[in-house]
C-alpha cells in the first residue's frame, strides 16, 4: 500500500462515517486532507507519511506530559500484562479517585465513567434526581459533549461545521435545556435543577470567565436552591492542581473531568460530596452505570500523570504559555494581521482579524472572529512549517510539559511567516 495521508483518508471513507471518528479531525472546517497520525513522542507527532509536527492538539489537551511519557508507558506495560478489563473493582480506581479527591478542595467522592460526555450526562442526570427538578441552564458556545439536552447551542466541532444542533434531537430532548450567554448570570427560578458552565470557555476558542462571573453564578444557585456543575473536562488538573475551584476559589456542587485524568487513554468523571453523591446506585436512585469503568489501563496512567505533576509544573507551565502567547501576539501583528491570544493559566486562544478588535466576552462575539475565514489559511501554513494546531477556529492550543522553550520559540517564528502570507491573501 502506497503509504500516504490521502490514501489512508481514502481508505478511512469507505468504513468510517467521513472518514474520521470524531468530527472535529475532519479538516472540514479548514479544507483539505487530514494527516494521518503514526506515532507520538512529547510535543511531536509524526504522520504515515515520515512528516514530524510540533503537536498543540495534544489529544485535545489529554496529554498533559506529552505523548508517550517514559513513565506512562512503563505503567501501562505494567497495567497491561495484569488484564485489561474485568468488570469488577480493582486497586486502581481507588488510587485515581484518592489522587483527585486530595487535590481538589470540597471533591469528597468520585463515580468513574469511560469519556466526559458521560460524565456530563450523569451529572445532569444526577442533579435532576437530587433536586427532583427538570431544567438544566447551559451557556451558548460551551460544549459539553454530545449527549441529546446538551448539544443545544454547542462549540467545539458543532460550531466548526456550522451546525445550529444536531439532527437527530428530538424538541422534547432539549425542551428541559435554557441557554445563556456566557458571562452573563441568569436569573434563575425553582424549576431549574442545575447550572453547568466551563469554567473557563475553551471550546469557542478562548473565552475567559469576566471577574467574579463565576462566584455570581455561585450565588444565583444557593438563592433558588439549584446545583452549580464546573465541567472541567479540559480545565481540571491543567488549570491549576486542584482545577477551576482552586485557580477562581468558587467551589461547585459538582465536578466533572476527563482527558488528563486517563493519561492518554479514555476516561471521564463526576464528582461531589458524600451527601449528593449518596443519591447515586447502589446507594440511591439515580441510576449510572458502564461496563468499562474504571478501566484499569486508563486509571493507572492518570493515576501516573497526576503523580508526576505538581502545581510548581503547572505555575511553571502557565508563565511559559503567557510569554508565548504575547509572542505569538506580537510576531503574527508583525507581519499585519490583528491577533489575540487570550490565556487563562496554560490555556491559551488565537483568534486572527484584519483590523483592531476587542477580546471576545461571548460566543456571538467569538463566531464573529472565527467566521471570518482567516484561520484555514493560517492553519494550512503553519502545517506546512511542520507545526500543527487544531483543525478548526474554535479549538484552542493545548501546551504540554513537553513543549521546550525552543519549541515555543520556533512556534512564534512560524506564526510570523504564516501571518506574512496571510497578509498577502
Amino acid at each position: 500500500m502506497n503509504e500516504t495521508n490521502s490514501s489512508w483518508f481514502e481508505r478511512a471513507k469507505q468504513v468510517i462515517p467521513g472518514g474520521v471518528d470524531s468530527p472535529v479531525r475532519s479538516f472540514r472546517s479548514v479544507g483539505g486532507t487530514p494527516y494521518t497520525v503514526r506515532s507520538g513522542k512529547g510535543a511531536y507527532v509524526t504522520d504515515v507519511e515520515g512528516n514530524a509536527y510540533l503537536d498543540f492538539v495534544q489529544s485535545y489537551g489529554a496529554s498533559l506530559l506529552g505523548h508517550a511519557h517514559p513513565a506512562v508507558v512503563e505503567t501501562l506495560r505494567e497495567a497491561v500484562a495484569l488484564g485489561t478489563t474485568f468488570g469488577a473493582p480493582t486497586p486502581g480506581e481507588v488510587l485515581l479517585a484518592e489522587a483527585m479527591t486530595s487535590r481538589v478542595n470540597g471533591l469528597e467522592q468520585v463515580r468513574l465513567v469511560s469519556s466526559g460526555t458521560e460524565a456530563v450526562m450523569s451529572a445532569v442526570r444526577l442533579a435532576r434526581g437530587f433536586t427532583a427538578r427538570d431544567k438544566i441552564v447551559k451557556f451558548d458556545g460551551c460544549y459539553h459533549g454530545h449527549s441529546d439536552a446538551l448539544l443545544v447551542a454547542g462549540g467545539s466541532g458543532v460550531a466548526q461545521l456550522g451546525l445550529p444542533d444536531s439532527a437527530g434531537v428530538t424538541a422534547g430532548a432539549v425542551a428541559d435545556t435554557i441557554v445563556a450567554p456566557y458571562n452573563e448570570v441568569p436569573t434563575l427560578d425553582d424549576r431549574v435543577a442545575a447550572v453547568l458552565v466551563e469554567p473557563v470557555a475553551a471550546n469557542m476558542n478562548l473565552v475567559a470567565p469576566a471577574s467574579g462571573y463565576l462566584a455570581a453564578l455561585r450565588a444565583e444557585c444557593d438563592r433558588v436552591g439549584a446545583l452549580l456543575i464546573f465541567d472541567e473536562v479540559i480545565t481540571g488538573f491543567r488549570l491549576s492542581l486542584g482545577g477551576a475551584e482552586e485557580y477562581f476559589g468558587v467551589t461547585p456542587d459538582i465536578w466533572c473531568f476527563g482527558k488528563v485524568i486517563g493519561g492518554g487513554l479514555p476516561v471521564g468523571a463526576f464528582g461531589a460530596s458524600r451527601g449528593l453523591l449518596s443519591s447515586l446506585a447502589p446507594e440511591g436512585p439515580v441510576y449510572q452505570a458502564g461496563t468499562l469503568s474504571g478501566n484499569p489501563l486508563a486509571t493507572a496512567a492518570g493515576a501516573a500523570v497526576l503523580d508526576l505533576v505538581s502545581g510548581e509544573d503547572l505555575t511553571d507551565l502557565a508563565d511559559r504559555v503567557e510569554r508565548f502567547a504575547l509572542g505569538l501576539r506580537d510576531a503574527i501583528r508583525s507581519a499585519g494581521i490583528y491577533a489575540l491570544t487570550p490565556t487563562a493559566g496554560p490555556l491559551v486562544g488565537l483568534y486572527l482579524a484584519r483590523e483592531e478588535t476587542p477580546a471576545p466576552l461571548n460566543f456571538a462575539e467569538s463566531k464573529e472572529l472565527c467566521g471570518n475565514g482567516l484561520y484555514g489559511p493560517f492553519f494550512h501554513e503553519m502545517l506546512r512549517q511542520g507545526v500543527a494546531l487544531a483543525p478548526g477556529a474554535y479549538e484552542i492550543l493545548f501546551t504540554s510539559l513537553a513543549h521546550s522553550e525552543e519549541d515555543l520559540g520556533r512556534t512564534i517564528e512560524c506564526a510570523g511567516e504564516a501571518a506574512l502570507v496571510l497578509a498577502d491573501l
